[in-house]
């Protein structure tokens, strides 16, 4: 699998407009609830969330892997709830997940793309980021910048400016696929509509269950 790549930049504060901005609509904390707890669903299936490990473990887990290795984990910042751990041409690096009202996107600021595509869930984010065949072509060429910190023991250059790619998810190695859940990544890869296979319902339910094919 090819990945595109992503470019790190660290955050910078933007400056208060002069322009006023329109209130946002209410929104239901409820929302929050039912978003966040979609989304820890689809991670305990994925088996490449590895839950509240903390950085120096991931950079254990991913140190002897492949470029492009990665694996969600809780994030130890307190105003964030997930990390995304990926390991870079210098090492492993982590990359900050940002939530609010009901959207997931990469903790990032770039001067070219002030505003990164939020998404649903993190397994839709994770997805979008590889190259999966969902990723629009006009989109293929794009390139987004998340922010992380870089650590010295990690990382040889002196350019903090990191390429990322996902390539490949790391399963924890309690929680490797199964032969059923495999099978439904592979329909799922090749088909945008599941629900229209003439498949038994118990067999439609389980692949709704888990709507990716990462």
């Amino acid at each position: 699998m090819v990945a595109r790549g992503m470019t790190i930049f660290h955050r910078k504060e933007r400056g208060d407009s002069c322009c006023p901005h329109p209130s946002p609509p209410p929104w239901d904390p409820a929302q929050d609830l039912r978003c966040i707890t979609n989304t820890f669903q689809y991670l305990q299936i994925s088996g490449w969330y590895w839950g509240s490990i903390s950085a120096s473990e991931a950079r254990e887990a991913l140190l002897t892997k492949s470029e492009g290795t990665f694996l969600l984990r809780d994030s130890s910042h307190p105003q964030y709830m997930l990390a995304l751990s990926v390991k870079t041409r210098y090492g492993p690096t982590s990359v900050r997940i940002e939530y609010r009202r009901g959207a997931f996107w990469l903790d990032s600021i770039s001067p070219t793309l002030p505003h990164l595509q939020s998404f649903p869930n993190v397994v839709s984010l994770i997805q979008h980021y590889t190259v999966s065949g969902h990723i629009p072509q006009d989109q293929a060429s794009d390139d987004i910048h998340p922010k992380t910190k870089p650590d010295p023991a990690e990382h040889t250059a002196k350019d903090t400016d990191v390429p990322l790619k996902l390539m490949h998810p790391l399963h924890k190695p309690e929680a490797f696929p199964s032969l059923q859940h495999l099978a439904r990544l592979t329909i799922n890869k090749h088909t945008k509509c599941p629900d229209q296979l003439p498949l038994p319902k118990p067999l439609l339910r389980y692949l709704q269950d888990y709507p990716f094919d990462i």
